[in-house]
C-alpha cells in the first residue's frame, strides 16, 4: 500500500533550513556552479553542523515516538541540489539521526510546486525567491533568518511560536491599523470579538500541531501520568485587550488551545522572546525579527498587503 500523507503533519524542508551551509554558498556565489560541485564532493564526508531550523526540526521528529508504526510527523527534504552533490545533505542528516528519509532533488528548480502533491503543511527555506515563490502560490512557507547563533537547544521540551495577524490569521484586520489607526483597528475587533478570523497561511500547521498535543494528551492518560507532554505553542501578538478576545475566539473555533499567550500591545516582542526561547518563532513582518533573529531561530512568512510578495512574471519558469 501507498504511504499517505493526509493525515500526518508534513514539513518540506530545504538543506539550508536545516544546516548550515554558508560556506558551500559562499563557494557557489563567488566561483560558480562547477566549483561549488568540486567543492561539496571534496567535503562530502564532512558532516554539516546544526543550521537555524535545526533544533526545532529535531524536537518535532522525536515526537513521531508517540506512534512509531504509523509517524504522526513526516519531514520531506525538498532540495535544489542535484542527488550528487546533496549526497553530502542526507549524509549529515544519517550522521545527526535525523529521522528525514524522504528526499527531492531539483537541480536549480523552483521547490514549491510539491508542497500541495506531499500535503505540506510548512515550508522552511533560507532562499528567498523559493519562499517568495511558495507565498505568490498561496503556499505555506516562511524563511529562516540569517543568524550569527542558530540554537542548538538540547531541552527535551519543543516550543513553538507564532504571532497572529498575517501568519495563523488573515492580515484582514492588521490593515484596518495601518490604514485607519489604532482606534478604528480596536473598534473592529471589538465589534467582531466573537467572529473568528479568516485564516491565514500557516492556520492549517497549527490545527495540525495541535492533532500532536492530542496524542500527547492522550499518552499522558495511557501511561498514568508517566510520560510528561514535550510540546508547548504560544502566541506572541502586539494585540492587547479587547482585541485579544478575537484571537482566543478564533483559536477555539478551529480546536486549537494554546499553552501560553502573550499580548503585548505594541511592547518589542524580543523581550518576551528572550525569556521564553522558543525553539522556533514565526512573524510576517521582518521588522519584528531584527532583534530576535541573533537570539533565537526566527522565520519571516513574507505573506499579506505588508509584504507584497512578488508574482511570477507571464512565461517565467517555475
Amino acid at each position: 500500500m501507498p504511504y499517505e500523507l493526509a493525515d500526518r503533519l508534513v514539513i518540506g524542508l530545504a538543506s539550508s533550513a536545516l544546516f548550515d551551509l554558508s560556506a558551500s554558498d559562499r563557494v557557489f556565489r563567488e566561483q560558480g556552479e562547477e566549483a561549488y560541485r568540486r567543492h561539496q564532493r571534496e567535503h562530502e564526508s564532512e558532516t554539516l553542523a546544526p543550521g537555524v531550523a535545526f533544533a526545532f526540526i529535531r524536537k518535532l521528529l522525536s515526537l513521531n515516538e508517540l506512534a512509531p508504526e504509523d509517524p504522526l510527523i513526516e519531514v520531506v527534504l525538498l532540495s535544489r541540489n542535484d542527488p550528487d552533490t546533496g549526497l553530502r545533505v542526507m549524509r549529515s542528516i544519517e550522521h545527526h539521526q535525523l529521522g528525514i528519509t524522504r528526499a527531492i532533488f531539483l537541480q536549480g528548480r523552483y521547490p514549491h510546486r510539491f508542497i500541495p502533491a506531499l500535503n505540506i503543511s510548512l515550508f522552511l527555506s533560507a532562499n528567498r525567491e523559493d519562499v517568495d515563490h511558495a507565498i505568490a502560490a498561496g503556499y505555506p512557507a516562511g524563511r529562516v533568518m540569517p543568524s550569527r547563533n542558530p540554537l542548538v537547544d538540547e531541552r527535551e521540551e519543543l516550543h513553538i511560536a507564532f504571532d497572529f495577524d498575517g501568519v495563523l490569521a488573515s492580515d484582514a484586520s492588521e490593515m484596518i491599523f495601518q490604514k485607519q489607526g489604532l482606534e478604528a483597528f480596536l473598534e473592529h475587533e471589538r465589534e467582531h470579538a466573537e467572529e473568528p478570523a479568516a485564516p491565514g497561511v500557516l492556520a492549517d500547521l497549527i490545527r495540525r500541531l495541535a492533532v500532536v498535543q492530542q496524542r500527547e494528551k492522550d499518552h499522558v492518560r495511557d501511561s498514568g501520568g508517566v510520560y510528561q507532554p514535550r510540546m508547548r505553542v504560544s502566541i506572541v501578538t502586539a494585540r492587547n485587550a479587547p482585541a485579544h478576545e478575537r484571537v482566543v475566539h478564533t483559536l477555539r473555533d478551529w480546536g486549537v488551545t494554546v499553552n501560553e499567550a502573550y499580548f503585548l500591545g505594541g511592547i518589542a516582542k524580543h523581550h518576551v522572546l528572550g525569556i521564553i526561547q522558543p525553539d522556533i518563532f514565526f512573524d510576517d513582518q521582518s521588522s519584528h525579527l531584527t532583534d530576535t533573529s541573533d537570539i533565537l531561530p526566527s522565520v519571516h512568512v513574507p505573506v499579506g498587503r505588508l509584504n507584497s510578495p512578488p508574482t511570477l512574471a507571464e512565461g517565467e519558469e517555475d
